[in-house]
C-alpha cells in the first residue's frame, strides 16, 4: 500500500500443557515459551509497532508468591525491548539454576506455563504505556484475576460504559478497552460469588471453595454474559489468575485468530503461518477459531470450542487478504495472486491492447504477489492469442513467423526502489514534500520514452497522497507515453469501523471524486439530502440504522469515478497521461471467497454499529468536523 496506513493488532497466546522441567530436559532450555512468543510476536510485527506486551502466570504457587507478571513497552523496537529487559533478570545465574524449573518458578518472574503477547497499532488513542496491552485487573482471590488482550474495536463503547455505570461501576477512561476488561471483570466477579454461595451451602471451607472454583468455574458463561451486547470486530484473549484462558472471536469473524495444540501445547494467533513457522506445522493442523466461539483452555491443559454467540453472516476482513496479513499463508499468497490477475481486462483496456510497448511493475514492494498474478494474467492472455495467430498461418509457416509470435511475451521490469532509511524530518510543508517525493527512486532505462505504458500495480489507494506527491512524479521521470496504476483492492469509499484507521470520509480519494462529481454535473443537492437523511438516522435506535451515504455513488459507474480519482491525483506538470483502475467487487470476491466483508468498498457493515459511524463519518464531514466517528 503505498499510503501508509495503521491497522489491526496481534495477538500470541501460549500453554505449556507439561511442567517446565519437561521443556528443560527435552529442549534444553526453560525458556523454550519465552523463545517461541518472542517467535510468534516477532513473525507478526507487520500488525503492530507503536508497542508490545506480554503477560505471563505461574500455575500451582504457593500463597505469597508472585503468579502473575506483565512487561509492557512503546520503545521504536518493543518486542525487543520487551524481551530483553526480561531475559536480562537471568543472565547470572550459573548453568544449574537455569536447569532447575522449581528453583526458577519460585524466584523469577516469566517462567510460568501460560503467556499472552499483544503487539499494538495504536487506531485511536495515546501512544503510552497506559495503553498498551496485555490489560490487568487484580485480586486477592486468584479466579477473579484477569489479564485481557486483543485486536478489537467496538463501535459501541457509550453503550458499553453505560452498562457498567448502570451496574454501580466508575470506570477509569471511556475507551474499548477499558470497558470490555471491566465489563468481562464484573461478570467473573458474579460467576465467582455464585460458585462461593452454592459451595458454602454445601458446607465447604473457604480453602476449598476457592480450589473447587478453580476446577468449576464456568469461564464460557461469564464470556457469553459479557459478550451479549459487544458491536465490532473482535479476536480478543483472556488469563485468569487460576490458570484458565479464552480466544475470543466475533460472531462475523470479522478479526482473524487461528489456533492448535498437541500434546506439549496449545497457540493462538492473529496468523496461521507464525503458528507453522514457530512450531513446525502443516497449514491443515492450523484452525481457525469459529466465529461466535471462544477456545476455552482449562487449567488442566484440556481445550474445547465452545459457542458464545450466535454466529451471522460471516463477513471476515477481506483487506487482511488483500494486504494487512502476511503473504506467506498459503491461500493468501494465492488469493494474492488471483488479485493481480483480476485486473488483466482493465490493465488491457487501459493500454489499448499494446503488450508490445507495455512494462508492468509494481509499488510497493508489498503488491509483488499480486505483480505475480498480473504477469501471470497477461502471459495466459498472450497465450491464447498465440494459439489463434500461428492457427491463422496456415497449414505451413515459417519458422521465423512462428518464432516471432513465441518470442512475444509480457515485459516486467522492477522500475521503483523504495529508500526506506530516508526520513523527512523538516516540517515545513513544501520542503518536507519534496523530501517525500524522493522516498522512492527508479531503475532507470527501463522504458522507451514516448513509446511504452508504464502499468504498476499497488495493493490498494486510500489517499493517494504518496501516488500524487511521489510516486507519478517519479516515474514520469521515465518518459513513459502513459502511467497506469492499478489498485488489486476495490475503491476505498466508506469508512473503518473494526479496527483499521479509516475513520474519516474526506480522507478517501474515492469520496472526494464522487463529491467532485455531483459539483460538476449540478447534483449537489444529494449532498444536502444525505445529510439530512444522515442524522434522521442518528435518532434511531442503534439496531434499526441503516446506511444513506450509497446515496453519493449512485449516480455514477465506478469506471466514471476512476476516471475521476485519475484526475484528481495527476500532479501538475505530469508529461505522461495519468489512468487509475480497481479491482472490482466481483473481482475481490472471486478473489477471496471466504473473506467477503467489504463494508469499506460497498457500505454493507455486518453491524449496526458500523452503520452508525458511517453516518456519524458523513455528517461530521459535511460540518466541517475532523474528530473520528468512532
Amino acid at each position: 500500500m503505498s499510503d501508509f496506513l495503521t491497522h489491526e493488532c496481534g495477538i500470541a497466546l501460549l500453554r505449556l500443557k507439561k511442567p517446565l522441567q519437561y521443556y528443560i530436559n527435552k529442549y534444553g532450555t526453560a525458556f523454550y515459551a519465552l523463545n517461541k512468543m518472542y517467535l510468534l510476536m516477532e513473525k507478526q510485527h507487520n500488525r503492530g509497532q507503536d508497542g508490545a506486551g506480554i503477560a505471563n502466570i505461574k500455575l500451582d504457587v504457593s500463597p505469597g508468591k508472585r503468579y502473575i507478571s506483565r512487561m509492557r513497552s512503546v520503545d521504536n523496537k518493543p518486542i525487543q525491548d520487551t524481551f530483553g529487559k526480561i531475559m536480562g533478570r537471568f543472565k547470572h545465574l550459573s548453568a544449574d539454576q537455569l536447569n532447575d524449573a522449581d528453583f526458577l518458578q519460585q524466584n523469577f518472574a516469566f517462567t510460568g506455563e501460560l503467556s499472552l503477547g499483544h503487539l499494538r497499532y495504536g487506531t485511536y488513542g495515546k501512544n503510552d504505556i497506559e495503553n498498551c496491552h496485555p490489560f490487568l485487573r487484580q485480586n486477592n482471590w486468584r479466579t477473579r484475576n484477569l489479564v485481557v488482550a486483543g485486536n478489537f474495536n467496538m463501535t459501541n463503547v457509550d453503550e458499553l460504559f453505560d452498562v457498567l455505570i448502570e451496574i454501580g461501576q466508575h470506570p477509569k477512561q471511556k475507551s474499548d478497552t477499558v470497558t470490555v476488561l471491566e465489563k468481562m471483570g464484573h461478570y467473573l466477579d458474579v460467576e465467582n460469588q455464585k460458585r462461593f454461595d452454592a459451595l458454602k451451602a454445601e458446607g465447604l471451607d473457604n480453602r476449598s471453595i476457592s480450589e473447587k472454583i478453580a476446577d468449576t468455574l464456568d469461564l464460557g458463561g461469564v464470556l457469553r454474559s459479557s459478550a451479549s451486547d459487544f458491536d465490532g470486530g473482535y479476536a480478543m484473549c483472556g488469563l485468569l489468575g487460576h490458570g484458565d484462558a479464552f480466544v475470543l472471536r466475533d460472531p462475523n469473524g470479522i478479526r482473524p485468530a487461528y489456533w492448535y495444540e498437541d500434546d506439549e501445547i496449545v497457540v493462538a494467533s492473529s496468523e496461521r503461518p507464525v503458528i507453522q513457522t514457530a512450531f513446525n506445522v502443516k497449514a491443515e493442523k492450523v484452525v481457525e477459531v469459529s466465529p461466535g466461539h471462544a477456545l476455552i483452555i482449562r487449567r488442566n491443559g484440556s481445550t474445547k470450542l465452545e459457542k458464545v454467540i450466535e454466529p451471522r453472516e460471516r463477513t471476515a476482513c477481506s483487506f487482511e487478504r488483500i494486504y494487512f496479513s502476511r503473504g506467506n499463508d498459503k491461500d493468501i499468497y494465492e488469493e494474492r495472486k488471483a488479485l493481480g490477475e483480476g485486473v488483466v481486462p482493465q490493465v488491457l483496456e487501459a493500454v489499448e491492447h499494446d503488450l508490445d510497448n507495455t512494462v508492468v511493475s509494481f509499488i510497493p514492494n508489498t503488491a509483488e504477489v499480486c505483480f505475480y498474478g498480473l504477469i501471470k494474467g497477461l502471459e495466459d492472455k498472450l497465450n491464447r492469442s498465440k494459439i489463434e495467430r500461428i492457427k491463422g498461418l496456415g497449414s505451413n509457416p515459417s519458422s521465423e513467423d512462428i518464432e516471432s509470435i513465441l518470442s512475444e511475451k509480457a515485459r516486467a521490469e522492477k522500475v521503483t526502489i523504495k529508500d526506506a532509511k530516508l526520513r523527512t524530518f523538516i516540517s515545513e510543508d513544501k520542503t518536507r514534500d519534496d523530501l517525500v517525493a524522493h522516498v522512492y527512486d527508479i531503475a532507470y532505462g527501463t522504458i522507451k520514452p514516448g513509446v511504452d505504458n508504464l502499468v504498476v500495480i499497488d495493493d490498494s489507494i486510500v489517499r493517494g497522497t504518496t501516488l500524487k506527491k511521489s510516486i507519478l512524479k517519479i516515474l514520469d521521470r521515465l518518459s513513459p507515453k502513459r502511467i497506469v496504476v492499478a489498485s488489486s483492492a476495490p475503491q476505498i469509499r466508506y469508512p473503518d469501523c473494526y479496527g483499521i484507521d479509516m475513520a474519516k470520509m474526506g480522507d478517501f480519494i474515492a469520496f472526494q471524486a464522487a463529491i467532485a462529481l455531483l459539483v460538476e454535473k449540478g447534483m449537489g443537492h444529494i449532498l444536502d439530502e444525505t445529510y439530512e437523511a444522515c442524522l434522521k438516522e442518528l435518532e434511531k435506535p442503534l439496531a434499526e440504522i441503516q446506511n444513506p451515504v450509497t446515496a453519493i455513488y449512485e449516480p455514477f459507474s465506478a469506471n466514471e469515478v476512476s476516471d475521476k480519482i485519475s484526475e484528481l491525483l495527476t500532479p501538475e506538470g505530469m508529461v505522461a497521461e495519468v489512468k487509475i483502475i480497481f479491482q472490482s467487487i466481483e473481482g475481490l470476491h472471486k478473489a477471496c471467497p471466504d473473506h467477503t466483508g467489504d463494508w469499506y468498498f460497498t457500505g454493507n457493515y455486518p453491524t449496526p454499529g458500523g452503520r452508525r459511524v458511517v453516518n456519524k463519518a458523513f455528517v461530521y464531514f459535511m460540518e466541517g468536523c475532523t474528530e473520528r466517528a468512532y
